[in-house]
């Protein structure tokens, strides 16, 4: 499945979480799995589960410092940022970063470290 890059709107209201729609990504090669609403990045919302054994690193949280780069193997993600720090290569070989990656459907991810 392609992964698009794509701008979308943020949530802003507690009206906006509880109707935001919710995927569930999933660990590849573990069975770890979490929750991620729409209106949240992935790091934000893998955070969020606070799920024993699932660790993404991060530093920056806005794509630059690319500690929390991981590899999309299925489903499709958004950036609201135009350049979310990854090379034309890294793009091509599937490598997002969660910390400004927003869920567009149910993803697998793998983890880099």
């Amino acid at each position: 499945m392609k992964h698009t890059p794509m701008r979308t709107p943020i949530a802003t209201s507690p009206n906006t979480l509880s109707s935001t729609p919710r995927f569930t990504v999933r660990v590849d090669g573990t069975d770890l799995h979490f929750t991620a609403l729409a209106c949240l990045t992935l790091l934000q919302s893998a955070e969020g589960a606070d799920i024993a054994g699932l660790t993404l690193e991060s530093s920056c949280r806005n794509g630059t410092c690319r500690a929390c780069m991981c590899q999309l193997v299925d489903g499709q993600i958004a950036y609201r940022i135009d350049w979310p720090g990854l090379s034309p290569d890294e793009k091509r070989d599937r490598l997002i970063l969660p910390c400004v990656a927003y869920p567009m459907s149910d993803i697998v991810i793998r983890l880099l470290v």
